[in-house]
Order: C-alpha cells, then sequence, then structure tokens
C-alpha cells in the first residue's frame, strides 16, 4: 500500500532533502534532481534555479504524491540509506533522527523488514515520547547463525512478524514469537554444532529451557543471555490461555521491550560462535603390545645375523 504523507510532513521532508541546515547534509539543485534519482524516480526534471530550491523539492515531492506513485515514499526510504552519506556519518545520524521525528507525528518511523530499510508503524507522537524497539541492536543476519536456508528463511519470517505484532500493539503474539524462533536456532544449533558437552536428553525431548543450558555448556552463547531468556520462556508459555489467567498477567508493551533485546543478544552469540568446534581428541598413546612389536628387544637384536646390532642404532 503506497505511503501517503501529509502536506506539513512533505514539507518537512523537502528541508531534510535540502539539508540547509547543519549538520544536515547540504544538496544543490543539480544534486537534488541526482537524488531523485537514485530513488527510483524516472523523468526527474533538471533544477533551473527559477525557484528556490526547497519550494521546488517540496512541488516535486507534492505532484508525485498526487499522481499516486509510491514515489514520495521512495524519497523518504533514501534518505535514511547510509548509501546517501559516505563518509559523513554525522550527516547521516542527524538527518535520520530529524526525519524520524517527523514521521512519529503521524504514527510512521524509519523501520527494517526482512533486513531492507521500510516505513513501519508506531504509537503516534513526539519523538521523545514515542517508544521504539530497544536495543541490544541485532548485529547480524539470520543466515550467519542458521546455516540451512529454508531454516533460515522460516527464522527470518518470524523475525519479522514479531516485529508487525510489536508495532500493532500484538504483544502477546510477539512474545511468543521470539520464544519460537530462540527455541528454533537454539535446536539447530544442537543439531549441526560439534558439542563439548553430551546432550542431556534426545534432541526430540528438548525444551527451551534445555536448548539454553545446552547452548551455555558448550560457550555458544554468555551467561547473560542465558538468564535473560528464562524471562522469555516464562512468556512464552502464555500461548496458553488458562497459563495466562493463572499468572494475572498478560504480555504488554514494556515486556517486549526487555524480550527483544535478549534475542538480539542471543543472535549475536550464535553467530560470532558460528565456528567453534569441539576440541581435538587427545593422541591416544600406542599399547604395549604394539610398541613391544616395533621395539626390537635385546634378545631379539641378538639373534639377528652377525649377533649385532644394525647400523644407526
Amino acid at each position: 500500500m503506497t505511503e501517503v504523507f501529509d502536506d506539513s510532513t512533505l514539507t518537512e521532508i523537502a528541508y531534510l532533502i535540502c539539508g540547509d541546515e547543519p549538520p544536515l547534509l547540504y544538496r544543490k539543485g543539480y544534486e537534488i534532481a541526482a537524488f531523485f534519482q537514485r530513488a527510483g524516480w524516472d523523468d526527474v526534471p533538471e533544477y533551473d534555479g527559477s525557484t528556490p530550491r526547497h519550494r521546488w523539492t517540496r512541488e516535486l515531492l507534492s505532484e508525485r504524491q498526487e499522481d499516486g506513485t509510491d514515489e514520495a515514499e521512495r524519497a523518504v526510504l533514501r534518505l535514511a540509506n547510509r548509501l546517501e552519506y559516505y563518509n559523513q556519518q554525522q550527516e547521516y545520524r542527524a538527518t535520520l533522527k530529524r526525519l524520524n521525528e517527523v514521521l512519529v507525528l503521524d504514527g510512521r518511523r524509519i523501520g527494517e523488514v526482512g533486513g531492507q530499510l521500510a516505513l513501519v508503524r508506531c504509537e503516534a507522537g513526539f519523538e521523545d515520547e514515542a517508544r521504539q524497539l530497544p536495543r541490544v541492536e541485532l548485529k547480524v543476519s539470520v543466515e550467519e547463525v542458521v546455516s540451512d536456508p529454508e531454516l533460515a528463511a522460516a527464522v527470518q519470517l518470524r523475525l519479522d512478524e514479531a516485529r508487525t505484532c510489536y508495532e500493532q500493539g500484538g504483544y502477546t503474539s510477539a512474545v511468543i514469537m521470539l520464544g519460537s524462533l530462540l527455541e528454533g536456532v537454539l535446536a539447530h544449533a544442537a543439531q549441526v554444532r560439534a558439542a563439548r558437552v553430551s546432550m542431556p536428553k534426545p534432541l526430540r525431548n528438548m525444551g527451551l529451557n534445555d536448548f539454553l543450558n545446552f547452548a551455555y555448556e558448550n560457550k555458544w552463547i554468555e551467561y547473560d543471555a542465558k538468564l535473560s531468556s528464562e524471562l522469555i520462556r516464562q512468556y512464552r508459555n502464555l500461548v496458553h490461555p488458562l497459563a495466562e489467567r493463572q499468572k494475572g498477567h498478560s504480555p504488554n508493551r514494556d515486556t517486549l521491550d526487555m524480550c527483544w533485546p535478549v534475542v538480539n543478544a542471543t543472535l549475536n552469540d550464535l553467530a560470532a560462535t558460528a565456528t567453534a568446534m569441539a576440541p581435538a581428541p587427545t593422541p591416544r598413546a600406542p599399547s604395549r603390545g604394539r610398541a613391544a612389536a616395533q621395539r626390537p628387544s635385546p634378545s631379539s637384536r641378538a639373534r639377528r645375523p652377525g649377533g649385532g646390532t644394525t647400523a644407526g642404532m
């Protein structure tokens, strides 16, 4: 569905594209036209200087939105793209911060879906009031944790669905998704990694708590990830409505703000230890019988032709 922006939002977006106020990235007229082309616009006119840059940019955004295209949305996402800011980190951070301050007033912000920049829904309000997904930041891709491509796609889908549930207020569904994907990646690690510590029970009989302990004992995750993941395990059990009634508590936004960094930390740990192998087996000492057969005894040397030892012995 094409995003439609309020007129005041388009005005602010135009200011960000022009970048007249430091530390924003300043763009000359011809650079603005090139910016729109990089955003995927067709038939971008040249800036002729007859109108101020901001007005020209604002009119272009408004015209494309009135035409029913998604080009205004493309321009917004291009503003948030790091590729626009080569060796200009300060400008990038300032633009992204200001862009989210503008978008969040209308209940949107810059996020990621499937590893790609996207506009995602959030609670409308001022930026310092709006709640966003907390950090610890996920520093890796799912493919760095899960070597099976089909399983990696399934895990990524659950991660995306959990984010959608979070944004839409489906907190119980989100925490169940997080627990599910956490158990899935830990089970995969138990299947494919060489373990220093033996599995406590058959794989089919292990649950999330078993997998967490097993991963920690094998040094695939750190202690903080193991300890904090207990929270997700407890809330994941609320998939049963009776358990939710007995606890007298339903997951809310605060719950997800605590659980999400735990998943990120665990995935980061698993990626960092993806190449961990079990120690090589210690070479076995040769048996006494084999050693005796290889080393000549004094009596065998005495029986050799000539009654002496061979040269070099």
